[in-house]
């Protein structure tokens, strides 16, 4: 049996906090579990059950390790009166944690709030043995006992993968709420109905552009005939005229060869 020490004795203090919050948790973690119907959830809670009781073990032989014994809250010294203090605590602590269950039944309007309710306090308490542990580790690196330190940092880090756990998990249960007790008229839109919504004003859009699109190229078709139709009359035109110049020019070189040879006559005559 280890020595008396005041060390040991401000360590067993702290392992006997921690281990009335395992066996508290124990049975909470139990109803809990009762009332889970989400498979990956209840899954995890059932896993963190296994590792609750085996941190209660683990204090447990540590505290006789160290010359104590495992209480729920006791309250250190050796005299009479200290002892029964330390077991009425240990009593009442016990039925506090054994009434927690049934209370946790009744909480919430739905089962799904039911289920939040019951994650919210587990955060809670994650928090509470992550405290508890911290200044166990602390404490123990302080006063040069390894083993225990050891001991804390390695439940400490289970605490802290559990609380991960349900802090992704809240917002779930939050939604599975809203889902089940909000009228979807009063809920936010989805993601997914407002790309719907989208898509449907794209392909409107898409479907007015490729419409303007053939008018437009209907009324360009109308424009080139009318340009063709004007540039051909243009042509006609300018043939004509060029026609009417010819004849105009052959007149006047015929007058003219006509008074050259009535001059020739005359002067032949005299």
């Amino acid at each position: 049996m280890a020595e008396e020490t005041i060390r040991n004795a401000k360590l067993i203090q702290y392992l006997n906090e921690a281990y009335g919050k395992e066996r508290e948790l124990e049975t909470a973690l139990t109803a809990h579990i009762q009332m889970t119907t989400r498979a990956p959830y209840k899954k995890r809670l059932q896993e963190h059950l296994r590792e609750t009781k085996g941190h209660a073990r683990e204090v447990e032989r540590r505290i006789k390790k160290l010359g104590g014994k495992a209480e729920i809250l006791p309250a250190p010294g050796p005299d009479v009166v200290t002892e029964a203090a330390g077991t009425v605590t240990s009593v009442a602590s016990k039925a506090v944690a054994a009434a927690k269950g049934p209370l946790h039944a009744i909480r919430g309007t739905s089962e799904p709030e039911k289920m939040l309710k019951n994650a919210k306090t587990e955060y809670w308490n994650e928090f509470e043995e992550i405290a508890t542990y911290t200044a166990i580790e602390t404490l123990s690196e302080e006063v040069g006992d390894k083993d225990t330190a050891k001991l804390a940092r390695k439940i400490r880090r289970e605490e802290e993968r559990m609380a991960r756990f349900l802090e992704k998990q809240i917002p779930q249960l939050a939604k599975a709420v809203v889902r089940e007790e909000i009228p979807s008229s009063e809920r936010r839109k989805t993601r997914r109905s407002s790309s719907r919504r989208s898509a449907s004003r794209s392909r409107s859009r898409s479907a007015s552009s490729r419409s303007g699109s053939r008018g437009g190229g209907s009324r360009s078709g109308g424009s080139r005939s009318s340009s063709s139709s004007r540039s051909r009359s243009s042509r006609s035109s300018s043939s004509s005229g060029g026609s009417g110049s010819s004849s105009r020019g052959g007149s006047s070189r015929g007058g003219s060869s006509s008074r050259r040879s009535g001059g020739g006559s005359g002067r032949s005559s005299s």
